[in-house]
């Protein structure tokens, strides 16, 4: 009898369920939940509590929904009894935090608590906390601490110790009542399990953990301020779970919410981007992915450890036990293309793309692939929400260049797609100039699956072949891998993850290559974008960071 493993992943706007055949890797079902608070970034659930700039909140409710309705569904659709489901994984946002209770309850579900900001969860972009992540690189910086290497010289604000140290900062009430702040991920699996278990990725990306010297030392924290002295010990943990291994079992409790039977295998949680490795079939260095959303994160393993600056972190078996897992990011890609649609798309477009019968994305990409390489006259940096690698500065802002009165929407459009490929091209140099091979390049994601011309465009702006994930949910059956691995091959699983990556790891037949005409005018114009890349982000001219200030003190 065929064997099945479930896989969640749980997204910025919502988490989706996927039910996977165990060996071919086969995807039987799918159902999605939109989160009911979705992101909360300018009023609590209650409507009144407004939020400053560069909040991002989430409701941990929103999560056990998403297991509640998705499990159920996916068996319901399927037909496949939860008799034959032998594990379940999971993969999250990251870093995404919230403050808890010793029996796991968020600070945000109490009465006394739930109409405070800080109570709730941080999301992956709540960028607010980079007061703290300046002040902390400023002070590694000084003491010659050597953890700054390994992410690149900077630690960002998107990152967890920043985020815990704005707690106390701006809330120590919430700080003093919290038992433990916790990655969202792992809080999900304990609503499943029972028990804390803090997986090695995030503590390795977004904690400041190492394998071999774990976290960084008391008198470092103390230097951040005298009460983060032993924050590990008050609010994190030093037990960490190596991603491959097992957190524990459905309990009774859970297995009466989400459908699954009481002891199913569950595997330690992990990060949206890193689970996707395997699913693509990636087990060793030299392969880099790209995984495309609202922003792009780009994992890449290799066999030393090298300094790259810029890097969001290099981790030991932080994606694949055995090797080192380099990551790097760009924080503003799918809500890049939202934002212009919701802000800059006259009437007359949605009104023909209505006439046609496809969304406003679909013309725009139509009109925009109409357009000769080079042809606008535009060139755009893709700072809207930030740069994450290799500037490390969620300060920055974004710029279009070379506008006039004649500019079209999909001139524009074009020249936003193009500035995300010139970003990407500025992640994979910093790789290869580093010591680190970058041979081939694979993408998933649901831009990478559904915009032909973006992906032509990447290759031809990085010069290289593209390779695209086979699945449609990518981090989901990446997820789902692991919780066959969980379960593991005497319960019809795996024992390893390469195992599960060599029978369910797949992309598609068909690749982007890039054009050759089309990558010498695109060689010609990424030459501006590193010159404007390092005029407004290396320092020379802090207009932006300057503008925000303004902004700042004409809101007060």
């Amino acid at each position: 009898m065929a064997k099945y493993s479930i896989g969640v992943d749980f997204g910025t706007l919502s988490g989706r369920a996927v039910l996977v055949e165990v060996g071919s890797g086969r995807e039987i079902a799918t159902a999605v939940k939109e989160y009911t608070h979705a992101v909360m970034d300018e009023f609590l659930p209650d409507g009144t509590t407004k939020l400053e700039d560069d909040w991002a909140l989430q409701h941990p409710n929103d999560y056990l929904e998403v297991l509640e309705i998705t499990i159920p569904q996916v068996l319901k659709e399927s037909g496949i009894s939860a008799d034959d489901v032998i594990g379940i994984g999971i993969d999250f946002t990251a870093c995404t935090v919230l403050p808890i209770k010793s029996d796991g309850t968020p600070l945000c579900m109490m009465e006394e608590f739930k109409g405070h900001p800080h109570s709730y969860v941080k999301l992956w972009k709540h960028h607010a906390a980079q007061d703290e992540a300046n002040r902390l690189n400023q002070i590694a910086e000084e003491r010659g601490e050597e953890f700054l290497k390994r992410y690149g010289g900077k630690i960002s604000s998107e990152w967890m110790i920043p985020k815990v140290w704005q707690i106390l900062n701006e809330a120590p009430e919430i700080y003093e009542a919290a038992d433990q702040i916790v990655e969202a991920t792992d809080w999900v699996i304990s609503q499943m399990t029972g028990e804390i278990r803090r997986n090695s990725c995030t503590a390795g990306y977004k904690a400041i953990w190492h394998k071999q010297e774990g976290y960084p030392s008391k008198e470092f924290f103390k230097a951040l301020n005298p009460r983060l002295e032993n924050v590990v010990e008050d609010k994190l943990s030093n037990d960490i779970y190596s991603i491959g291994s097992k957190a524990g079992e459905v309990t009774e409790k859970a297995s009466s919410l989400i459908g699954l039977n009481p002891g199913t295998a569950v595997a330690v949680a992990n990060v949206d981007a890193h689970v996707s490795i395997p699913a693509v079939g990636i087990t060793e260095p030299g392969k880099l992915l790209m995984i495309m959303g609202t922003s792009t994160c780009h994992v890449l393993l290799g066999e030393e450890e090298k300094i790259v600056p810029g890097m969001c972190g290099v981790v030991e078996d932080g994606v694949i036990p055995g090797f080192m897992g380099y990551e790097a990011g760009q924080s503003c890609v799918g809500d890049h293309f939202e934002w212009f649609i919701e802000n800059c798309v006259p009437t007359s477009y949605y009104d023909e793309a209505k006439e046609k019968g496809v969304n406003i994305h679909a013309l725009l990409t139509e009109k925009a692939g109409n357009l000769k390489v080079g042809e606008s006259g535009l060139l755009a940096l893709d700072w809207w929400n930030g740069n994450r690698s290799t500037l490390v500065d969620a300060d920055l802002t974004g710029v279009l260049l070379g506008a006039t009165l004649l500019t079209k929407p999909e001139e524009m459009y074009r020249a936003l797609i193009e500035a995300t490929a010139y970003g990407t091209r500025v992640i994979v140099e910093a790789f290869r100039n580093n010591g680190v091979p970058v041979d081939e390049v694979y993408a998933c994601g649901g831009i990478a699956e559904k915009n032909t011309l973006m992906m032509q465009i990447y290759s031809d702006v990085l010069n290289t072949e593209i390779k695209i994930s086979a699945s449609s949910q990518t981090p989901a059956l990446g997820s789902a891998m692991f919780g066959a691995v969980a379960a593991g091959k005497e319960r019809g699983g795996y024992d390893s993850i390469e195992d599960a990556a060599k029978e369910m790891g797949r992309i598609k037949d068909e690749t982007y290559k890039p054009i050759a005409e089309n990558v010498n005018v695109y060689d010609m114009i990424y030459a501006e974008y590193e010159r404007l890349y390092d005029y407004f982000g290396r320092g020379e001219n802090n207009v932006m960071k300057r503008l925000k200030d303004i902004k700042q003190n004409a809101s007060n």
